[in-house]
């Protein structure tokens, strides 16, 4: 029995498999959309679309370079089990070449991109059918530079960073590499105290001087005089949070700018912590398996 591309394509709507395996299912059972779609489901690959209400709070960061492109991205899974796993590894390196590549705006335009004879979004179908557990790309950055790019993955994917730097002077690789791992380590959030917008230190002003009015010692002392203090407080601030006025993580009597001197000029970081922000999972075994034991019954 013939098949068109329409009935790929209404396989493919109905099973949320990928266009390649829709096809090939349509194949192998010669044209007959319900043994297809029995096919599919047999392999394991129909059960992918199940899995998208399910929260994937998991997984790993990855970085990739390829000339003077650079990429940083995370994509998550269900299982701390999975992310370490070197299957799920090769699917966030191939990702990432194919963002490398394409440079899609966003996560929506990178679902669109081909990939393996069809777009991203049937290749992530078809890996969460393998891999069995929801697979889900949450984020990523490109940087295109005339300069030079660094980046550093911490403890298998748990956190990674991308460094930009400008103006490179000879030797300045080993430098460029410690400051990415300032950055992992540190988490500045700016460059430089420059950067810090005004609504940001107005925040930062507030909370201090309410700190020091609630503190016995400095309760009955003029506001003035407060707000003086606080003023000298932010140099602190300034130096937790800006990379260049950072202490360096390998010798504190020095500022990562003093470190790094004239050899490269930061343009710009990027650093992503998997999972920040995102809810987790917290059913215990006992309840899973409970679960497991009434949907089979039902």
């Amino acid at each position: 029995m013939a098949f068109t591309a329409k009935d790929v394509m209404e396989l493919r709507e109905k099973s949320g498999a990928g266009m390649l395996d829709c096809k090939k299912a349509l194949q192998d059972a010669d044209g007959d959309m319900e043994k297809a779609a029995e096919l599919l489901r047999e392999r394991g690959i129909a059960k992918a679309v199940k899995k998208e209400g399910r929260i994937a709070a998991e997984g790993v960061v990855g970085a990739y370079v390829s000339g003077n492109t650079g990429v940083l991205l995370e994509i998550n899974c269900e299982s701390d089990f999975v992310s370490k796993g070197e299957k799920f590894h090769g699917i966030v390196d191939a990702v990432a070449k194919v963002i490398a590549e394409n440079k899609p705006a966003d996560v929506e335009a990178l679902n669109a991109c081909p990939m393996e004879g069809g777009t991203v979004k049937d290749f992530i179908t078809s890996q969460t059918a393998v891999i069995g557990e929801k697979i889900s790309i949450r984020r990523f950055e490109i940087v295109e530079t005339a300069g030079k790019i660094e980046t550093y993955i911490h403890m298998g994917g748990k956190v990674g960073v991308m460094v930009e730097a400008l103006d490179c002077k000879e030797g300045f690789e080993e430098t460029l590499h410690d400051v990415a791992l300032q950055i992992a380590a540190s988490r500045p959030s700016y460059i430089t105290k420059e950067e810090v917008p005004a609504e940001v230190l107005e925040k930062e002003k507030e909370i201090m001087l309410v700190q020091m009015q609630n503190d016995e010692k400095n309760a009955k002392k003029p506001k003035e005089i407060l707000e003086k203090i606080v003023m000298g407080k932010l140099g602190k601030f300034y130096s937790e949070n800006c990379l260049l006025l950072q202490a360096f993580v390998k010798d504190d009597s020095k500022t990562v700018g003093e470190v790094i001197g004239s050899k490269f000029r930061v343009n710009k970081f990027v650093r992503y912590e998997m999972g920040e922000g995102l809810e987790k999972k917290s059913e215990d075994l006992s309840e899973e398996v409970a679960k497991q034991v009434a949907a089979m019954k039902k």
